[in-house]
């Protein structure tokens, strides 16, 4: 295994982190097959990855509430005596915050499943524009500070799917910031926050954690024929998911990537991968963007650009954000990941099927296209409701 310096944390992180997102289920995302899981981790952490990243509602029924994967992880650090052994990551359930004392509610509830009284890297989960405005009328500076000195966190940081500017503002609002957790692969470039904030992070010498590497397995799962072509004519023969892990491990800018990991089979992959210094030439850097070109040419979609002119909505729909995901999915030929970004990401009363058709957005589309037209085919795509699990 490799090691990388998270940012001003000074850790030592292997460069692949275990996400506890996607382990093992049976039946529905709340059953966690546990003898898998525990196989999955063990190997793992017996075999250099350092790193476990998990969050408050993961492996829930639904999108939100307390999920059981913070609970198996608490178990199984406990009964293998792990916990001295890993650098321990959760997340901060943002948008159930209500009153400043939530703050401390959910975090005292999170080191009682993990079985720990402190816990490593500790982020707020998800922050957009109106959470982080919401919080922060909340003093969540004033709680993150008392994290900080009492002991019971290590080393604060935030995760995020928001543009550039935006994560740059939060970026400089706090100094203490010392890992942010963002969404990146060779897709998303100039998606969401992209290289623009890579950069930044690591100019401001805050840690860089990377989600999303194979965005949602769709990267690897049902490949066109066009692109296995692409991936065939390459000098060095990789598969799928090592283009996409050594596209990001070659960055300066990325410290540790985190894999939500369904299988030991699929750990064990990631593992060789990430023990190996695999550089890739510039031959097959050009072959990684003609890669990428085909996936965005052969997409189902609109043509939204997303410069945000027909911006904003008198009826407060997030048209960029509902057209993009919808986009993404027809690209990838897979709903399920892009659902959870749809539903996940946009708020319920900004997404398409708050659409009333008033038409008052057309005049300013430079693609003229029809938005309500196209918001009625997004809604018809992911329904109302994520059940995508």
């Amino acid at each position: 295994m490799l090691y990388n310096t998270l940012g001003k944390t000074n850790l030592k992180v292997s460069r692949l982190g275990f996400g506890t997102m996607r382990l093992p289920t049976k039946g529905s995302n709340d059953q966690i097959v546990e003898d898998e899981a525990t196989e999955m981790l063990t190997y793992g952490i017996e075999n250099g990855i350092n790193l476990i990243d998990t969050a408050y509602p993961y492996h829930n029924v639904e999108l939100s509430g307390s999920g059981n994967s913070e609970i198996f992880l608490g178990n199984f650090l406990k009964e293998n005596s792990y916990r001295d052994d890993i650098i321990l990551s959760t997340k901060s359930p943002t948008w159930a915050i209500e009153k400043k004392e939530d703050f401390d509610t959910f975090l005292d509830e999170q080191l009682k499943k993990l079985q720990t009284d402190y816990i490593d890297i500790y982020l707020l989960h998800s922050l957009t524009e109106p959470i982080w405005a919401h919080i922060n009328d909340l003093n969540v500076l004033d709680f993150l500070d008392d994290c900080l000195s009492s002991g019971v966190v290590k080393h604060i940081g935030f995760s995020s799917h928001i543009e550039v500017d935006y994560l740059i503002e939060i970026l400089d609002e706090y100094p203490k910031w010392e890992v942010a957790l963002t969404q990146m692969n060779y897709l998303d470039e100039y998606y969401q926050s992209g290289v623009m904030g890579l950069n930044y992070l690591k100019e401001i010498n805050v840690g860089s954690m990377i989600m999303e590497p194979l965005r949602g397995g769709r990267l690897v799962n049902n490949i066109p024929e066009e692109v296995k072509a692409w991936w065939e004519i390459a000098e060095v023969k990789r598969t799928p998911v090592e283009w996409a892990l050594q596209y990001l491990w070659n960055r300066d800018d990325v410290d540790c990537v985190l894999s939500g990991m369904t299988s030991l089979k699929q750990v064990k992959e990631n593992i060789k991968y990430a023990s190996n210094e695999d550089i890739i030439n510039e031959y097959d850097q050009e072959i990684i963007r003609e890669v990428a070109r085909q996936y965005k040419a052969s997409s189902l979609g609109n043509d939204c650009t997303r410069c945000g002119y027909c911006m904003p909505c008198p009826e407060g729909v997030d048209i960029v954000n509902c057209l993009t995901e919808y986009n993404i999915a027809q690209m990838m030929r897979d709903p399920k990941a892009s659902a959870m970004q749809y539903f996940s990401l946009i708020g319920e009363n900004s997404r398409a099927d708050s659409c009333i058709s008033c038409e008052k957005c057309l005049p300013f589309c430079t693609q003229m296209l029809n938005i309500p037209e196209e918001l009625q085919k997004v809604y018809e795509y992911f329904g109302s409701e994520f059940d995508h699990f």
